[in-house]
């Protein structure tokens, strides 16, 4: 098997297995304790601390150590609103986010606060001038990742630090799927990130809050952590997430050049090897590893499991992959195809012979998965006559089935004339404007319909 999903999780990395199975026997007891063996863990819980400080590029009373990632953007977030509520009640979020930034912002908005979610462009990235227009006299938080985790296009964090800065606003960066590249640049106020993203061990998680930033710890709390992350610290897997980070950090320069070559090469020849493809994300300003694509006329599901049985293992953002059947909000914030879409993210170490054999392997999956679904060669349908408009009745029917029944029709319409395809699946409201753009076609719109939508493409060509 090739594991290639590394912005999910990183496997462990083999210096945090061995600082985890040393650190069990010797960082066990509690740390508060003045005892022999609770000094022994305080000085393991110190290390770590420092080590994670030095990475980070901060104090070491500014680091907190939480139950995971998602905890710490949660503890980050509602921490920072409530020590600035006297300001006001406005949180800035990127449209992109992960998450567990949005299930925050939802809370916040719940509770009577106001979120204003920053668009972004075709590539995934915002536009600082946006954020700086977005800051009012009331904003308590602005909230950026630093790069995203479906697509892996890195946020111009200093540009928009700058801006909150000068507006007075701290800038809260999730930092998750870069730091084991490389410190987060410009004067941000809290960073919070996951040790499983960069080879430590789950259950890890990292806040980082600068000094003088206004901060009220939310729920119950308790003299562990600088009173920001209750319980007992799990030092055994704390210490092998800083020693993972510093290991991987001495790799990382060398490891960058060459998964960037890799994923440059995948990004290069998958629009050769198959037909009917669009690549997403930064073609420049984006992580290492990390390369997306999404093929018209598949079933993201279908396609996971072609490639799993082939050896690979790889993420999909398609709503055919999610319980909610909804398309990735990533995806659709970008307004790119999410059919049939698959996020390669090579882990370090990633083999380049494994990337030859998926690229070897990828066309027969995408073409068997087309088969099945009966793509794109059906018979074709009545013309219609000059002026009347064809209908797809696609009503009931998933992602990517009515992008597939458009395209067998559209080649028996007039130019000038229109496809109306009926559907209720969420994922067609972005599918069917992006099948339009790649086939140069003209899609005139959605209008309601007795069931779902109707959306409406015109034929130029």
């Amino acid at each position: 098997m090739a594991y290639f999903d590394a912005a999910s999780a990183v496997p462990l990395h083999p210096v945090a297995r061995q600082a985890l199975l040393a650190s069990l026997d010797e960082g066990w007891a509690d740390p508060a304790r003045l005892y022999r063996e609770g000094r022994r863990a305080r000085m393991l819980l110190d290390a770590a601390r420092e080590a994670v400080a030095e990475a980070v590029g901060c104090r070491t009373d500014e680091v907190v150590f939480t139950s995971s990632g998602t905890r710490a953007v949660h503890t980050g977030v509602a921490g920072a609103l409530a020590g600035r509520r006297r300001v006001g009640h406005h949180l800035i979020v990127s449209a992109v986010e992960h998450s567990s930034v949005l299930h925050s912002a939802e809370v916040f908005e719940a509770d009577g606060g106001t979120v204003t979610r920053v668009p972004v462009n075709r590539a995934g990235a915002v536009d600082p001038s946006a954020y700086a227009d977005a800051l009012r006299g009331d904003t308590a938080l602005a909230v950026l990742q630093s790069a995203n985790h479906e697509v892996g296009t890195e946020q111009p964090v200093a540009q928009v630090a700058e801006a909150c800065r000068a507006a007075g606003v701290p800038l809260l960066v999730d930092a998750a799927q870069s730091l084991g590249w490389g410190r987060v640049e410009g004067d941000w106020s809290l960073l919070a990130a996951s040790a499983h993203k960069w080879g430590g061990p789950p259950g890890v998680g990292l806040l980082v809050v600068r000094k003088g930033v206004r901060f009220a710890a939310r729920g119950p709390v308790d003299e562990r952590e600088s009173g920001r992350a209750a319980g007992f610290e799990n030092i055994p897997a704390i210490v092998a997430a800083a020693a993972s980070l510093r290991a991987v950090r001495a790799e990382a320069a060398a490891e960058a050049v060459r998964l960037r070559e890799l994923t440059e090469r995948i990004r290069a020849r998958v629009p050769e090897l198959v037909p009917d493809v669009e690549v997403v994300g930064d073609p420049r300003r984006r992580l290492p590893g990390v390369v997306t694509f999404s093929c018209l006329y598949v079933d993201g599901e279908a396609l996971l499991h072609e490639l799993d049985r082939e050896g690979f293992s790889v993420s999909s953002g398609s709503s055919c992959t999610s319980s909610t059947l909804t398309p990735s909000h990533v995806l659709r914030a970008m307004g790119v195809l999410s059919e049939g879409n698959v996020r390669v993210s090579l882990p370090p170490g990633a083999a380049e012979e494994d990337v030859e054999r998926f690229l070897s392997v990828l066309p027969g999956a995408v073409a068997a998965v087309r088969e099945k679904l009966g793509a794109p060669a059906a018979g074709p349908a009545a013309p219609a006559a000059d002026g009347d408009a064809v209908v797809v009745d696609a009503v009931g029917r998933r992602c990517p089935i009515p992008v597939i029944e458009l395209a067998k029709v559209i080649g028996d319409v007039p130019v000038g004339g229109t496809v109306r395809v009926l559907a209720d699946d969420e994922a067609a409201r972005l599918d069917i404007p992006a099948w339009c753009e790649m086939r140069g076609q003209e899609y005139v719109g959605e209008e309601p319909a007795d069931t779902g939508m109707a959306y409406v493409v015109r034929r130029l060509s």
